[in-house]
């Protein structure tokens, strides 16, 4: 089976390139600000407004793929993307910055959108985890790359903004170019918010929880770090350490979500994440202690997304696939528009370390509901197991010791059992049978012929019930159905004593007429 970076390398391609500079703009907005002395919630409204335009986005891009299609939405998308950030020399008003942001947020979800839902639709479910791991692999370096950029800039400047304006329309050659068969066309479909909400509770709320701890890093992390006197170059490694780690871990995650239950590593993840950040708020870490400690954060805090999306789409049809998507990044939009703006307010209250306690806080709130999600699901399904074998039950052996078992039954001939079934009809068949063996010609029987007969048939009546339930209980009721056509006076083997009486009779009933005169 092909590798997922060989079969998806021209989405990632451009997932690379948009990403590296998406988190160049961010960084270095946010670097800019606190420089200025901004106000830390400006800073968190414009990462809140940012991933706001992204809520916008899930709707607006939905229509457009429907519309245009994956590869023309793409391109409109990063067109637009690309003039909105290179506006941000133009002005230093901070009301204009909130609107470019919204409008960068709302073009990079219509491309977020093409690049998931392509890569859904066309991953085989064996390869999902790794496909998406390769996804994020790809999307976390492009932010290392990023970070790493700008350190190259510590006077910041011009710049990086035209670099970034680089990057969003170089994003757009892998995609156009690409020979990948292009994703089926999309119907118009509202978002199922509430239905997938109630399909895949344990997924949303991760992703909802985790957009609020990635959006408060992202849009908060620069500004805690240059609180604590780093320059800029040492903003760039601490947000670079914290990006790689987050970067290494989403192969051998994703290789151990496609072997241990997802949300098992999702209750896991989240507790360790909760006692880490709780940490990284109580005490008062610098150096290399801080960066083991963000390179840790990286670990546990970017993998949640991943992790939550493979989730949701295993308990999920294919042809609703899109619409979770859509679904995903909305839920991931709300939760990081809200997270950065309570973040900062938290942080201007408080202080910078409180980004983290507010952190811990979110990591806790998603244990408790993980675990009591789990516990439902699993309670549900303990009381269904225990209820199905009172729901059916076997039938009674009634039908076993009915005549009506021949008939059911692929080994008897179904005329003889219709025959056995009806008494007179029976009776008639077997008295002309008898008289067509014994009688050489024409001539007609005697009253001792009738008399005979009728006691044949009696004795014939006791035979066929024999044999019915011969027919039942063993294999040999085609070579006694035979025997029965050819002579009614012929049965299975516990009645031969009979057999020999009934014929002497017969015998004797055939002389007597032939002696008699006038029959």
């Amino acid at each position: 089976m092909a590798s997922p970076f060989r079969s998806f390398s021209s989405l990632f391609s451009s997932t690379l390139i948009m990403v590296l500079g998406a988190g160049l703009l961010t960084t270095y907005l946010a670097l800019s600000l606190a420089r200025d002395g901004v106000e830390q919630l400006w800073i968190g409204a414009m990462m809140s407004a940012y991933y706001f335009g992204l809520v916008v986005g899930s709707k607006v891009g939905h229509k457009m793929i429907a519309r245009v299609g994956h590869i023309r939405t793409f391109v409109a998308s990063a067109g637009i993307v690309t003039a909105s950030a290179l506006c941000h020399a133009l002005t230093d008003v901070l009301p204009v910055w909130l609107l470019l942001r919204l409008i960068v947020g709302t073009g990079m979800m219509c491309q977020y959108m093409v690049l998931e839902s392509w890569l859904n639709e066309q991953a085989d479910s064996s390869q999902r985890g790794s496909v998406f791991a390769g996804y994020m692999i790809v999307s976390y370096f492009g932010m290392v790359a990023g970070q790493t950029v700008l350190s190259f800039f510590p006077e910041l400047g011009l710049k990086p903004l035209l670099l970034i304006g680089i990057c969003y329309a170089l994003c757009i050659v892998p995609i156009a170019l690409t020979r990948r068969i292009h994703p089926q066309p999309l119907h118009p479909a509202p978002l199922k918010i509430l239905p997938f909400w109630r399909k895949v509770p344990q997924s949303l709320t991760t992703i909802l929880i985790a957009g609020g701890i990635s959006g408060s890093f992202y849009g908060l992390a620069p500004a805690f770090a240059a609180g604590l006197g780093m320059g800029t170059a040492e903003v760039a490694s601490f947000m670079s350490a914290t990006i790689l780690a987050g970067l290494l871990a989403q192969w051998p995650m994703g290789k151990l979500s496609d072997r241990i239950p997802r949300s098992r590593l999702l209750r896991f993840n989240s507790a360790l994440l909760g006692v880490l950040v709780l940490a990284i708020a109580l005490l008062p870490l610098k150096g290399i202690a801080l960066l083991v400690a963000t390179f840790c954060f990286g670990i546990l805090a970017f993998t949640l997304y991943p992790l939550a999306t493979a989730l949701a789409n295993q308990n999920i049809e294919q042809q609703d696939r899109v619409a979770l998507s859509a679904t995903i990044l909305l839920t991931f939009g709300i939760g990081a528009t809200l997270g950065p703006l309570l973040a900062s307010f938290v942080m201007q209250m408080l202080g910078n370390a409180m980004l983290y306690g507010y952190m811990a806080v979110c990591c806790l709130i998603l244990f408790l509901r993980l675990a009591r999600v789990n516990y439902t699901q699993k309670m549900a399904r303990r009381l269904l197991a225990e209820q199905q074998p009172s729901d059916y039950q076997l039938a009674s052996g009634d039908l076993v010791s009915s005549p009506l078992a021949a008939a059911l039954d692929p080994r008897v001939d179904e005329q003889l059992v219709k025959e056995q079934m009806q008494d007179e009809p029976l009776a008639e068949a077997a008295t002309a049978q008898s008289e067509s063996t014994l009688a050489g010609d024409n001539a007609s029987l005697s009253d001792n012929d009738a008399i005979t007969a009728d006691s044949s048939t009696n004795l014939n009546d006791t035979e066929l019930d024999t044999e019915l339930v011969s027919g039942v209980s063993t294999d040999t009721t085609t070579t006694a159905t035979t025997e029965t056509r050819h002579n009614t006076t012929t049965t299975a083997a516990p009645t031969d004593n009979l057999h020999s009486d009934s014929d002497s009779t017969l015998e004797r009933a055939a002389k007597a007429s032939q002696q008699t005169p006038g029959h």
